[in-house]
């Protein structure tokens, strides 16, 4: 078990023999370790947290610290991170607000320098989050997303699977699964590139295609479109889609951009 002499470690923490642990790493706590992990110099580790086999975990990053929330009261809470993750330097990731509450990070997720994952969030697989981009609380995300540099979500948001955030965007409201937003958290349409490269048929494209269109360029009310939609979409992707606009909501559906230029979020 390669441990550098200079890191500290918690006498609770359990770390598989694989695993490698650079110098002046601090593990605070019962965390665990799996195989072949490499965490960086200078990286902070604690609380109730798992990390699974093949992740790195880079330098200055934080993982399962306290979360940001004055609501919390030092009971116990989880956080976990699935195998083959990235932690570029500077990320933090807070552990759940309640007890017996957790934050979860994906597998083979991807999260790039100073980016933030705050307390209840999840996080599902092959998510990337560019530099500076922010989660916060009890956000939830969708396996394939990305998110652009400097992105902030409001705390509740849903971002639907496979759905591009853009650059320095301010999403405060729920993005829905295939689609791409501008800076103001508006629906600017599908993301054609980002569904054929995950494999998605012509068919299921196709569909996709139309369904957005119908949601956001027919003019009908919201909620009417949704039933359109739910009665033409028969690909699973299609009925993903659906099942994700009809789930309760904390923040609403974003709309989409309505005139050109700069300007205040729309509703649909």
């Amino acid at each position: 078990m390669p441990i550098h002499p200079t890191a500290i470690v918690h006498p609770d923490a359990r770390i598989d023999e694989s695993a490698d642990i650079g110098p002046y790493v601090i593990i605070d706590g019962p965390v665990q370790i799996g195989a072949h992990v490499r965490v960086y110099g200078h990286a902070y580790l604690t609380g109730w947290t798992e990390i699974a086999a093949d992740c790195q975990i880079h330098p200055h990053a934080v993982v399962g610290h306290l979360p940001q929330d004055l609501a919390h009261d030092g009971g116990v809470s989880y956080c976990r991170i699935g195998e083959g993750t990235i932690i570029r330097e500077g990320v933090s990731i807070h552990r759940g607000t309640g007890a017996d509450t957790e934050t979860v990070i994906g597998k083979r997720c991807f999260l790039m320098a100073n980016s933030h994952v705050a307390h209840n969030c999840r996080v599902g697989d092959d998510v990337k989050m560019a530099n500076g981009a922010l989660l916060g609380g009890h956000v939830r995300v969708g396996s394939g997303v990305f998110l652009s540099g400097g992105a902030g979500v409001h705390q509740f948001v849903r971002i639907g699977e496979l759905a591009i955030v853009g650059g320095n965007a301010k999403a405060v409201m729920d993005v829905p699964p295939f689609t791409m937003t501008d800076v103001f958290g508006r629906v600017v349409g599908l993301n054609a590139v980002g569904i054929r490269r995950a494999g998605f048929s012509t068919a299921e494209q196709d569909e996709l295609k139309k369904a957005i269109r119908t949601l956001y360029r027919t003019g009908l009310p919201f909620r009417q479109a949704i039933e359109r939609i739910a009665q033409s979409l028969k690909t699973p992707p299609g009925q993903r889609l659906v099942a994700f606009l009809r789930e309760p909501s904390r923040r609403g559906i974003a709309g989409a951009v309505r005139r050109p230029g700069p300007g205040p979020q729309h509703m649909v």
